[in-house]
Parts: structure tokens; C-alpha cells; sequence
């Protein structure tokens, strides 16, 4: 059998960023970690983007995952809280990739799908599968807990895009 591949979900925020770490090996799946990046909102927008910055680099070199996955941006009413969004997101993009991590993407409906086996669904049923499929997860927000249900979304896509690859064509 191989060896787990470690998997750092990130859910991007310029409030909070929630991140959880899991680890795949084959079909099975292991709670490792769980947590929320905070920025301090009274500051200017780049320290903000900073504090991101500097958190996730932590986690990042602490939990050591071999790939991450970032949940894509829906473009809402607010222009500008769109554009603050995307910026936090660019930031939760960046950290991984300067740690030479692939970094995945994976649409909130696609994520939804994955876990809860509906494209539309709420927070509580998110939050009630990811503690069924991660009986040991421990998460302190939504964030968090979005965040590895992004990292679980990763983990099954992985593996069929591994199988895909592995099939001759």
C-alpha cells in the first residue's frame, strides 16, 4: 500500500481563513488538524493580508501537507467585499504555492456535492458529515470545518483524477 497523502483544505476569508489537514491513504481518511487564521479588521487591508500570510506559512510548515485545495470565490452584490475576498483568497493561493504545493480548486457547490452528496445544502449538514466521515475532527468555526470538507472534496477528486491517469488510454 502507499504512503497517506497529507491535504490541507483552506477556506479563505479576510476575517477568517479557516484551514483543516487531513491525511488519504486509499479510500480511508484521517482527521489531523483544524483551525481558523484570524486578521485583525481594524487594521489596514495590506497588515491584514499580512497576518493571513504569516499564519498560514505556519501552519503550513507545521503540518507539512503534500497538496491543498482553496475553495473558489462567489462573486456577490457587495463589489468591494467580492474584491477583499478574492485578495485573502490570492493570499491563501500563494502560501502553498511558494511551498511548492499543488494547489486545487474546488467550487462551494462542488465541495457541497462531495460531502453531503447535494450541490446545495447548509452549514449544519456540512458540519454533520465531515464529523461522520471524521469521527475524531475537532473544528473551532464554520471555517474550519469548511476548510476540511474542502480538504475531503480534494480527497476524493484526487483519486479519480489518479485513476484517470493510471487507466490506459
Amino acid at each position: 500500500m502507499g504512503q497517506a497523502i497529507r491535504i490541507i483544505g483552506i477556506d479563505p476569508g479576510l476575517r477568517r481563513t479557516g484551514w483543516g489537514v487531513v491525511e488519504s491513504l486509499g479510500n480511508s481518511l484521517r482527521f489531523v488538524a483544524a483551525g481558523t487564521v484570524r486578521s485583525d479588521d481594524k487594521a489596514p487591508l495590506a497588515a491584514r493580508l499580512c497576518q493571513l500570510h504569516d499564519g498560514l506559512s505556519g501552519i503550513l510548515h507545521r503540518e507539512a501537507p503534500h497538496e491543498a485545495a482553496v475553495e473558489q470565490t462567489f462573486v456577490n452584490k457587495d463589489a468591494t467585499a467580492t474584491l477583499k475576498l478574492g485578495q485573502a483568497r490570492g493570499v491563501a493561493m500563494l502560501v502553498p504555492a511558494l511551498a511548492g504545493l499543488v494547489v486545487a480548486e474546488y467550487a462551494p457547490n462542488a465541495v457541497k456535492k462531495t460531502v453531503i452528496g447535494v450541490g446545495h445544502g447548509d452549514k449544519k449538514q456540512i458540519h454533520m458529515m465531515v464529523k461522520v466521515l471524521l469521527p475524531k475532527a475537532a473544528f473551532d468555526t464554520d471555517d474550519a470545518a469548511d476548510a476540511l470538507a474542502i480538504a475531503i472534496c480534494h480527497a476524493h477528486h484526487r483519486q479519480s483524477a489518479a485513476y484517470r491517469m493510471s487507466v490506459p488510454a
